[in-house]
Formats: C-alpha cells, structure tokens, sequence
C-alpha cells in the first residue's frame, strides 16, 4: 500500500489530483501539510485525512507516510523532494520540475545518488487525447512529420491588472519565471514525448505590457533529435480577440491541428478530408499518471512515462527560450 503524504494542499489537489490518490488501487493520502497549519487542518478534515502538519520535515518523518506528492509552487520542489528522497520515499513531484534547470540538476542527482523513484506531473503523457494524437503520427496519417508549430496566446488575468493581486505564477522567486513556465511546460513535454529529446534550441523573451516583471511574451524554435522541427508563440496580456491554443503538427501527406488546455475536437487534414476526433478526460486529470506510478511502487506496472530525466529535459529548453543558459 503506497501510503501519500501531501506537502502542499492548494487548488491543484481539490480535484486535479488529490481525489486520484485515493480511487487509485493500492493507494491512499494518511498526512497533508501546508505552511498555513489552520488550512492544512481545513484541507485534512473536508478530505477525511487522519494527519496534517504545517512543518514539511515532520511529513516526511512521519513513518506512516512511504511516498510523498509535493504541490507546492517550483520555487520549493527541490528543497522539498530532495529532502524526501534522502528519507527514502519516493516523490511525485508537481510540474514545472523546478524554478530552473539547475534546480532539476540538483533533484536529478539526488535521485541518482539515493535510488529513489522521482516522478513529475506531465499527466498529458497519460490522456486518451493525448494518446490518440501519439497513434495517429505513428500510424502514418500524416506521413513523415516534418515540423511542429505552437501558437498560445491569452489576454491577461484579472489578478494580472494590479501589482496589489498579482498571482505567484508570476513571481520568478515563487515560480521560476511566468505563466510561460506554468503552461508552456506542458507542451514541450507532450512534444519531448511524440517527437524525442529537443537537442537544439533559441528563443527570445521579452515583457511587453509591463504587468508584472517576468517576461509576459516568448518566441522560441528547436530541433528533435528525430529531426522534426518545432517553432512557437505565446503571449499572456494580449488583447481578447487573439485568444489561440493550436499546435499544428505538419507532415508529408497533412496535418493535425489540436489545442493543449481546452481539449477541442482533434482535426486530421488530409487530401482526401478532414476527420475529427474526440477523447474523454478522466474526471481527476491526474488519475491514470498516478495509476500509474502507484502500480509501479506496488510492484504491479511498468515504469511510469513521466519521471525526473524527461522532466529536466523541458526545464532545459524553458530555461534555454528564457536566455538563462547560452
């Protein structure tokens, strides 16, 4: 029995996540822990958990507990896993991996050193949505796939108009850099999945509308390591009209066309039409990557797609797009 423990209780464990621990065979959440201790004890006692804690070094002591989920923002994924895999428990971690690529390095080697198991939250690797777009390039709909194109593009958060609101997605001390390192994670790791290991990688980054100090805009291109090419845009304080989520995957005999976070129907173009598919999300979007890794650690599954190496990988070309490594 793969007994959790929750370093972090905020809105991506109402339903995201949490739930997903406890449906899961094998697999149920004994202790939460939170800085703010009233809410660790409010969350603890709506989701029927025995345990809660406002200090992370007890969770992890705690011998009841075996594996631990850190939800916290990535400004404290590395203290916090770290820290769990020298107790010997093994770590799911929330995406992005970390505020940088050199915090992923320090949390690679970390798992390296102790042997311990370090998972993150790429759950998009595990979606039927995502999947079927995976069997469709390897069935050969669209023949050789030659290049890949990213276009997100989000008017700004109401939380965004003030310096007084500002969300900490958009603090790089809390978040390691804006809501391009929240969102755009999941894209390029969906595309480290399809495609294989980016190898080549620029960008550009800048701050335009001058909400908050982290960059609101970014270009980046890349190359896989299968060849296929890749360019992207995102923005997130442009004008409401411009609201886009598209990836545009291009090959020799057409093209599919999908959206990363509204889940619009999946458009294969072909030359003799257009198909459409369309997949149904669990209801906790996290339950078959936790399934996952809870049959791993029990001994019945193979091992889970989203771990700690790909993971890193993803910083890495964030972190390369942002400027921050030559």
């Amino acid at each position: 029995m793969i007994n959790w423990g929750f370093i972090g209780c905020g809105n991506v464990t109402e339903k995201k996540s949490g739930p997903a621990f406890r449906k899961v065979d094998g697999s149920d959440v004994v202790a939460v822990m939170r800085r703010d201790a009233e809410s660790a004890k409010d969350y603890a006692l709506r989701h029927h958990i025995a345990k809660w804690y406002s200090d992370a070094d007890a969770l992890i002591n705690d011998s009841a507990v075996n594996a631990v989920y850190v939800a916290t923002p990535p400004g404290s994924h590395a203290e916090y896993a770290v820290a769990a895999m020298k107790a010997g428990k093994p770590v799911y971690v929330e995406k992005p991996m970390a505020a940088s690529f050199e915090e992923c390095v320090i949390m690679a080697e970390a798992a390296k050193e102790t042997g311990v198991p370090c998972f993150v939250a790429y759950y998009r690797r595990t979606l039927p949505y995502f999947l079927r777009i995976r069997q469709l390039l390897e069935s050969g709909e669209i023949g050789e796939v030659r290049e890949v194109k990213i276009r997100f593009i989000i008017p700004p958060y109401p939380s965004d108009l003030s310096r007084e609101t500002l969300p900490w997605r958009v603090k790089k001390e809390v978040a390691g850099a804006g809501y391009f390192y929240d969102l755009a994670s999941h894209q390029l790791d969906y595309l480290d999945f399809v495609f294989g290991e980016i190898t080549e990688v620029g960008g550009t980054a800048k701050n335009v509308a001058g909400l908050y100090d982290v960059e609101d805009t970014v270009d980046g291109e890349w190359l896989h390591k299968t060849g296929v090419r890749g360019s992207g845009h995102w923005e997130f304080a442009a004008p409401v009209s411009e609201r886009t989520d598209e990836v545009e995957i291009i090959g020799s005999k057409g093209s599919i066309r999908f959206s990363t976070f509204h889940f619009t129907p999946i458009v294969l173009n072909r030359a003799s039409g257009e198909k459409i598919y369309t997949e149904e999300n669990p209801e906790n979007i996290q339950f078959y990557l936790i399934q996952s890794i809870v049959n791993y650690l029990n001994g019945n599954g193979p091992y889970p797609v989203s771990d700690f190496r790909s993971a890193m990988r993803t910083n890495w070309v964030m972190d390369k797009m942002l400027g921050r490594i030559p």
